[in-house]
């Protein structure tokens, strides 16, 4: 009895399941996920071991939440609640098994298509976690830029690869930046955090998709002149 009274006091049985922290749980978890995957990407893949994979796991699923947190002087809810990393491992371990059992193309398919899905659950709660602190609307679209985006820097950093945010690509801080600003115009509007979850989710999916369907990619600058070298 003492025994199972202390396994319902502890925080893996005890902790709130509110809209906020499952909406961040779906957002931990898919982007753990495509942590896994990407790290076993050709161009990101560096001999790591399976206790490297799920780590990778863990930077993309949860990398972008504490940034969040940490910025909005908030002990991050990954430390506070056991569900995020049992579901960071779980996603990992799936990642892992994706890798090993399907093919290239069918990898690259699902990663497409996750990469698409995750990214606007973590704007929503980014968003939606700045607008709770009383910030700016323009540090709320910025702290829902920060949530989907970091993780997927400390994996590119970490792989020694160039970071996607800076780089030519399908509109990736781009459709974080719509996802966060839909998401704050729902609110505005009056909408419950649910549907105005699903709306911006739905929108900023398609848009994603869309990006990637055709090829719309951000604008490079010019080319800068060569710089003369000395004789």
């Amino acid at each position: 009895m003492h025994l199972l009274a202390a396994l319902r006091a502890t925080p893996l049985f005890n902790s709130p399941w509110d809209g906020f922290t499952i909406i961040d749980l779906i957002a931990a978890s898919t982007n753990a996920l495509n942590g896994a995957l990407l790290a076993r990407r050709p161009d990101h893949y560096k001999n790591y071991t399976v206790v490297g994979i799920i780590l990778m796991a863990f930077l993309g699923g949860i990398g972008g939440g504490v940034s969040r947190d940490v910025i909005l002087n908030k002990v991050p809810a990954a430390f506070t609640n056991p569900w995020y990393v049992l579901f960071c491992t779980l996603a990992g371990v799936a990642g892992l098994a994706l890798s090993y059992n399907t093919g290239q193309k069918f990898r690259e398919g699902i990663f497409g298509i996750m990469t698409a899905f995750s990214l606007p659950w973590y704007a929503v709660v980014g968003a939606d976690a700045a607008l709770h602190a009383h910030l700016p609307l323009f540090a709320a679209v910025v702290i829902g830029v920060i949530g989907p985006t970091a993780g997927r820097y400390f994996i590119d950093v970490t792989s020694g690869v160039t970071a996607k945010q800076f780089v030519r690509g399908e509109w990736f801080v781009g459709t974080a930046v719509l996802a966060s600003a839909l998401y704050i115009f729902f609110d505005l509007a009056g909408l419950k955090i649910w549907p105005a979850t699903i709306l911006t989710v739905a929108l900023a999916f398609g848009f994603r998709r869309a990006a990637l369907r055709f090829r719309w990619e951000e604008p490079e600058p010019w080319e800068p002149e060569a710089t003369p070298q000395a004789p």
